[in-house]
């Protein structure tokens, strides 16, 4: 009886483990099948997988045993982060990301005899080249997007290497693509939210007359500011990006208003790039008005953004409001409002007075820009972040764009000088 019973138990454990053996297969089958799918294809098959740019540069080609990148090296080291390698370091990068579409994968009937196959994705890898000699070896994000259209023009994250000859020790990060996977403290780019539910939520912002005599005290806090504005409008302060003017508008509103516009506009949330998931951003809801609660309007305290997720709010504030959701892979048909058009019409005068009588028209030729630059402290007696955000008001060219150097000082001079040679290059 005791054999019988012994075996029996031996039977039900046997069992169990097929039984979860299938299921690890079948789980890894769904997730992984395609991966498993193309390398066996493209080592056994004359079919040719290519990756490609916009105007049909090749970015990645694989097949016949074969894996190459771009010829051009400063292609390669500028589209590294976006297109990925074969080793699957960068899990965004398109290689990885976009498997699927790239090999015609069916989970039922795998990769089927087919022609070559080519995708192309909507950025412009010469404009990746300029970005990334514009970002000139720092570390930073360039971002630009047709805002009517949701179409990526431009995405470069640096530093970067070239993955056909990877050096033997990495720059820092050089796996990680920063526009979409990292967030940054935002400084005065944040102002831009400040704004939004200030102009929402306050009646009489716009007949009000804000003073700044250097700094605001909190509850026994200094809150100090770039300068000595005096007087000013509301179209004023954001032009001076006073910090008096907006820790005040932060402390009236509260950390629950600021908060849920800082998630209603998408900077606390993960989003889907296509089908890639983005880094969410963080805003602390700090309740007790407290200077932190001013600083958090400013762009400072515990505030972090995504340059992805600031790509969404600039494209929505230049199209009326209206979003049309990002993509790599062709014109958006995923539309939603993220501000009320009365909000973003108002929003985008005060950023166009803001370039023309602040930073001056001669700083940007030739373009119309709408933009707000953000000087973001990072502390430990690090340099600031600098940041450029905005779009150009160019029905031929209606392109809105994010500039991040990391720990590069004066948003103006860095993010600024680095959006200007982007796009100029852009509109040619």
């Amino acid at each position: 009886m005791k054999k019988v019973s012994l075996r029996a138990s031996f039977a039900i454990i046997m069992a169990l483990l097929v039984i979860v053996g299938l299921v690890i297969y079948i789980f890894r089958f769904v997730k992984d099948g395609e991966k498993w799918a193309l390398y066996f294809d493209e080592s056994t098959s004359n079919c040719t997988y290519t990756l490609m740019d916009r105007d049909g540069t090749v970015l990645a080609k694989m097949g016949g045993g074969s894996r190459t990148y771009a010829d051009d090296a400063n292609i390669r080291a500028a589209c590294y982060q976006l297109v990925g390698d074969f080793g699957g370091n960068i899990g965004t990068g398109a290689l990885q990301s976009f498997s699927r579409q790239l090999s015609g994968y069916n989970i039922f009937t795998g990769i089927e005899e087919q022609d070559d196959i080519d995708l192309k994705l909507t950025v412009d890898a010469d404009l990746n080249v300029k970005a990334y000699e514009a970002l000139n070896g720092r570390s930073g994000a360039v971002l630009v997007a047709n805002y009517k259209t949701g179409e990526i023009l431009c995405m470069v994250s640096s530093p970067s290497i070239d993955p056909s000859k990877p050096p033997s020790k990495l720059p820092d990060g050089a796996y990680i693509n920063r526009c979409i996977s990292s967030s940054f403290t935002p400084g005065s780019i944040f102002k831009l939210i400040t704004l939004t539910a200030a102009i929402e939520n306050i009646d009489n912002l716009y007949q009000r007359t804000f003073t700044c005599n250097g700094s605001i005290d909190v509850k026994g806090v200094t809150v100090t500011c770039t300068g000595h504005h005096g007087n000013q409008t509301i179209e004023q302060a954001l032009a001076n990006s006073c910090n008096c003017v907006f820790g005040t508008l932060a402390l009236e509103m509260g950390a629950d208003t600021l908060g849920d516009y800082a998630d209603m506009l998408g900077l606390t949330s993960r989003h889907k790039l296509d089908n890639i998931t983005t880094a969410a951003g963080k805003y602390d809801r700090d309740k007790s008005g407290s200077a932190s609660l001013a600083w958090s309007g400013i762009g400072q305290y515990n505030d972090l953004v995504c340059p992805y997720s600031m790509l969404r709010v600039v494209s929505a504030i230049a199209n009326n409001g209206t979003l049309v959701e990002p993509s790599l892979l062709g014109v958006s048909e995923t539309k939603s409002t993220l501000l009320k058009s009365s909000t973003a019409s108002k929003i985008s005068s005060m950023m166009n007075y803001n370039v023309t009588y602040k930073y001056g028209k001669s700083t940007f030729p030739g373009l119309n820009i709408s933009g707000k630059t953000g000087t973001a402290e990072v502390g430990n007696g690090q340099a600031s972040h600098g940041w450029f955000v905005g779009f150009l008001n160019d029905e031929e060219h209606p392109y809105a764009f994010v500039v991040l150097v990391e720990h590069g000082g004066s948003g103006l001079g860095s993010a600024g000088a680095v959006a200007n040679t982007v796009l100029h290059a852009a509109v040619k």
